[in-house]
């Protein structure tokens, strides 16, 4: 739901009930990964989704009921070869949808109501939620603050506080990851009898993209980036091309030595650098720091021969081997890419490749999944 959480942090101020539905868990090709949500308010007002069209109709009547009866429940839907008339996915995936109804009366309205606020500001938050084990405890809510000393939370789930303190440390781990995700929890860790499965969606700032080189093709990059939903920063050591004018959709325009800034400002696991610099003076300082940080993906542009010669000054001031092989250079897919967009299009494709674990490879005549599948869920027995 936190995918929405603009939106419902305002239905939430102006006093609107509402029932939120959430994909909890999926399988085959399903169109939408948990966390993503659809929101129907007592005027019948929508907002979001869960499957991009097949079951938003079953799933908006589903939200009416909660909002009606005050019942938290999990519906899932799946394709049917007997039925051809019911209602299911087209895509042949199977999807867990958790409907919760958030009314005034609800008791977990402050833990959602703090979540969304949270979200909407761009705040790091992380709010966990059962969605299998006993009836009584569906939908109970636990919220974990990025900003929160470790092993505080707001809610509770079910007055179990191992429990809580449990959940609160998965996803405290979730959201420093930058992850949503499913925990299972053994029967003896959950402290209630039953086992339980708990799906924690993170909210984190957005990733950031560093484009190093004030050039047309970082024009267009920056774009691409910002429609992938990177917070974008472009940055040339150059004043009379790193400028407002030429880069107005950038979040961030920054005139220094790249080397010098990447060294000086805060990346994480998430983080895309693209080196469009194309000059050895830039290039070498900068790439023999990016490819020793913690980032997502470093790519490089230039010809072949251009990344040959880079190599090896990269191997002349101690680059291993091991290092180099993190490089995409020549930077992005094999689109056959000529103008700036094309180039920015196939930057983006190698950099979402990288990011899903895809192979960039046509889907037709393919016998690849089309989703990948996201890791295993997490699993715990015990409470320490």
């Amino acid at each position: 739901m936190l995918d929405i959480a603009e939106e419902l942090h305002r239905w939430v101020e102006q006093g609107r009930d509402f029932a939120v539905a959430t994909v909890v868990a999926t399988g085959g090709s399903a169109p939408r990964q948990p966390g993503a949500a659809l929101a129907v308010d007592r005027d019948g007002t929508a907002i979001g989704s869960v499957s991009g069209g097949c079951v938003e109709g079953a799933v908006y009547e589903l939200c009416q009921q909660a909002l009606e009866d005050g019942e938290t429940l999990v519906e899932r839907f799946g394709y049917s070869d007997d039925d051809a008339f019911a209602v299911g996915l087209t895509c042949g995936g199977v999807i867990d949808i958790l409907i919760t109804p958030v009314r005034a009366d609800a008791p977990a309205r402050p833990v959602f109501a703090a979540a969304l606020a949270a979200a909407a500001r761009g705040g790091a938050a992380a709010l966990a939620r059962i969605t299998a084990g006993p009836e009584e405890l569906l939908g109970r809510a636990l919220l974990v603050r990025g900003d929160a000393a470790a092993g505080a939370h707001e809610g509770g789930l079910g007055g179990h506080p191992e429990l809580d303190r449990t959940v609160a440390g998965e996803a405290r781990a979730l959201l420093d990851a930058g992850r949503t995700g499913t925990v299972e929890i053994g029967a003896d860790g959950s402290r209630c009898g039953q086992s339980l499965t708990v799906l924690v969606e993170s909210s984190v700032p957005p990733p950031r993209m560093i484009v190093f080189g004030a050039i047309d093709f970082a024009s267009a990059l920056v774009r691409v980036g910002k429609f992938l939903g990177y917070h974008v920063t472009v940055c040339d050591a150059r004043p009379v091309f790193a400028t407002r004018v030429r880069f107005p959709e950038a979040d961030e325009i920054v005139v220094r030595w790249p080397h010098q800034y990447l060294a000086d400002t805060e990346v994480d696991g998430r983080t895309v650098l693209c080196v469009l610099t194309h000059d050895a003076k830039f290039d070498v300082p900068l790439l023999r720091l990016a490819l020793r940080l913690p980032v997502a993906y470093v790519g490089a542009m230039g010809s072949r021969r251009t990344h040959l010669d880079r190599a090896a000054r990269l191997r002349e001031v101690g680059v291993t081997d091991l290092e180099l092989a993190r490089l995409r250079s020549p930077i992005g897919l094999d689109l056959g890419a000529r103008t700036p967009e094309e180039t920015a299009l196939s930057i983006a494709a190698e950099v979402v490749a990288n990011r899903r674990g895809g192979g960039g490879r046509s889907l037709t005549g393919a016998h690849t999944p089309i989703h990948h599948d996201a890791p295993s869920p997490r699993s715990i027995t015990s409470v320490a």
